[in-house]
């Protein structure tokens, strides 16, 4: 459990549970969003869908050869991305997907069981 104490754990593990305003992943639980990706889970300090933006998404152009596509929790709502962050992540080549933060953990969780290129930016919700 260590290994999340400094807000990364390595590899690839699917998402137990959300909410109470966290996520439990890889016998452990983390209270706050999360980027969820190739090479593994990092704590994300976004709470609310309007700052995400390309600093809050640097981790996921850092590893856009491994990514696919992006699915974005936006939290109890469904809150559209900037379309100018969308043709950003459309030149990396990384596919889009925004939809409540339960429907993306499920949907993270269906296509990583499928070894699909898939990651996930969520934002926790209460």
């Amino acid at each position: 459990m260590a290994a999340f104490d400094a807000g990364f754990l390595p590899g690839r593990f699917p998402i137990d549970a959300y909410g109470n305003g966290g996520f439990r992943f890889g016998d452990m639980s983390h209270r706050g969003s999360i980027l969820v990706l190739p090479i593994g889970i990092r704590a994300w300090d976004v709470a609310d869908p309007r700052r995400i933006d390309r600093t809050a998404l640097r981790p996921v152009q850092a590893e856009a050869e491994s990514i696919e596509l992006l699915l974005v929790g936006t939290g109890a709502d469904i809150v559209p991305l900037p379309p100018d962050l969308r043709g950003w992540l459309k030149d990396m080549k990384i596919g889009l997907d925004v939809m409540q933060t339960g429907a993306a953990a499920r949907t993270y969780n269906i296509l990583a069981g499928e070894n699909r290129k898939v990651a996930a930016a969520l934002i926790a919700v209460a």
